[in-house]
């Protein structure tokens, strides 16, 4: 099977981050540090890993502390040189370069389905990656580069998965599969914990096409009078079209969008630096009452 190579994502960055309060009134959620570098970098990262070159970002009127971070600062680029930073210097000129950078604004109703049709003239008949902006998947390989490499492969779209704590199922979109296979055979976004049909949930990383954003744009406000990837998944198979699942192992899914998840989020990269990692632990040791 022949497949056009993914070259291209598009990147939801439009939302508020009201969870995250007050310290998104200022700063979009995206660009909260993880560490040292912002969310939205880490998640830029894992896409270049893959192979994508151009990545389009879906904001709102707020987001221009995102697409300054992804421009050259010459100024600063410059202080750092005189001031005998030449390595630090070379690390901030290289963010502008992992990509071509791409801003629409969003448009059409709400919910996670519009940034894809914000953004569909940018893609238009080509396979392309959808990715959630507060969405990390933390893995050996960029788990994006595993589903490009997938999709290369079966030339199927497919959706991230994991398995999560039954109590937590009405939060995500949860998949149900074809007994023995890895194709959604239903999926339903937040049912109730008694209604779920497994504890598979889907997050922030998919890969979708032409034929897909048609069907987006015939689905009609489902939940909460929004639209959802997750009505268009429904769709797009009950059509006859094949979507699977992938999903993740030997990786971490971390979401960031809560005080919580977020500083989970920080503790999980924090631990895997060796300059700071011994640290942290006898810091949370001595917090033990």
């Amino acid at each position: 099977m022949t497949t056009r190579k993914i070259k291209k994502a598009i990147i939801a960055v439009a939302g508020s981050g009201t969870r995250l309060l007050p310290a998104t009134k200022s700063m979009p959620k995206e660009m909260l540090p993880i560490v040292d570098k912002p969310i939205i970098q880490l998640v830029v990262e894992e896409l270049v890993e893959a192979g994508i070159e151009d990545i389009i970002f879906v904001t709102r009127w707020d987001k221009k502390p995102l697409e300054d971070h992804f421009d050259h600062s010459v100024a600063l680029e410059d202080d750092l040189k005189k001031n005998g930073k030449n390595e630090i210097a070379e690390k901030i000129g290289k963010i502008a370069d992992m990509a071509n950078f791409i801003y629409v604004r969003q448009k059409g109703p709400y919910g996670n389905g519009t940034p894809v049709l914000s953004a569909a003239s940018l893609v238009d008949d080509e396979p392309f990656v959808f990715v959630w902006g507060d969405d990390l998947v933390k893995s050996e390989v960029s788990f994006t580069k595993q589903m490009v490499e997938d999709y290369e492969k079966n030339g199927q779209l497919m959706i991230g998965v994991q398995e999560v704590p039954r109590e937590v199922v009405n939060r995500y979109g949860i998949v149900k599969l074809k007994e023995g296979t890895n194709e959604i055979e239903d999926i339903v976004e937040k049912p109730s914990i008694e209604e779920a049909p497994t504890c598979l949930a889907d997050f922030g990383r998919m890969v979708l096409n032409q034929d897909f954003i048609n069907i987006l744009r015939e689905t009609s406000l489902g939940k909460g009078n929004e639209l959802w990837i997750t009505d268009a998944i429904k769709k797009y198979i009950q059509n006859g079209g094949i979507f699977l699942a992938k999903e993740l192992k030997d990786g971490q899914w971390l979401t960031t969008g809560d005080p919580l998840n977020y500083l989970k989020a920080i503790f999980a990269y924090a631990l895997d630096r060796d300059d700071i990692s011994g640290e942290i632990l006898d810091f949370i040791a001595s917090q033990k009452k």
